[in-house]
């Protein structure tokens, strides 16, 4: 398999790019680029203290909670909370705190199962270098977030108009970032996106770090 021409030498997600250049090397083939990726669940509710619309009996799992009028939050758009990301991990990323997923970047190789299994889709995979990102996979208008919410966003735009690399884009009212725009562009921006954000969602990525704050505000 490792010598079929239509087969690419970065396939071994936990090997990245070290095993992807001996699988090269050893096979004849040419590689491109490998980026380290990871998970990020892109949801605040515990911080934003979003409450429960009804409590949810049957089978346990994200995907069967989420066919009972979307799930048991009151944002439709947020981390049902069952754990199917955590149990679908094959190397043990995710871990549940109180209800919430947190992802251990250190443990996380960027497999992609997790981003599959979410049934909300508020799983995507960001390169590892990133600078910013925003928690928040909300599509409602900004209204009705602050009504659930305490630090969803809120749709404004403010990021799209004051980012200087043109990396920020809303699409059907979520946030999207070109991370190499960004990461190509530097820090001369001093982070302005941050910086003008109104409701401090728009946030430095910070890795593992991201995930010792996921497990705190999981856990409080």
């Amino acid at each position: 398999m490792v010598n079929e021409p239509d087969v690419a030498p970065n396939l071994c997600f936990p090997g990245k790019a070290e095993v992807a250049g001996m699988v090269a090397e050893i096979s004849g083939k040419k590689m491109a680029a490998v980026e380290n990726v990871v998970a990020a669940i892109r949801c605040s509710r515990i911080e934003g203290k979003v409450q429960k619309k009804l409590n949810y009996i049957g089978y346990g799992s994200c995907t069967a909670a989420n066919l009972a009028f979307g799930g048991p939050s009151a944002c439709r758009y947020a981390c049902v909370g069952a754990g199917e990301c955590a149990g679908s991990c094959p190397f043990d990323a995710i871990t549940m705190v109180n209800g919430f997923p947190v992802v251990d970047a250190k443990l996380c190789v960027g497999c992609g199962t997790c981003v599959r299994i979410c049934p909300k889709g508020i799983i995507e995979l960001i390169t590892a270098k990133a600078r910013v990102w925003v928690p928040c996979s909300t599509e409602d208008p900004g209204k009705a977030v602050k009504q659930i919410c305490g630090v969803g966003c809120i749709s404004c735009k403010m990021c799209v108009k004051v980012c200087p690399a043109e990396a920020v884009a809303l699409e059907k009212n979520i946030v999207q970032i070109d991370h190499q725009k960004c990461l190509e562009f530097g820090p001369e921006c001093n982070e302005i996106c941050i910086e003008k954000c109104p409701r401090d969602i728009f946030r430095n990525y910070l890795g593992s770090a991201d995930s010792a704050q996921q497990t705190t505000a999981a856990a409080a």
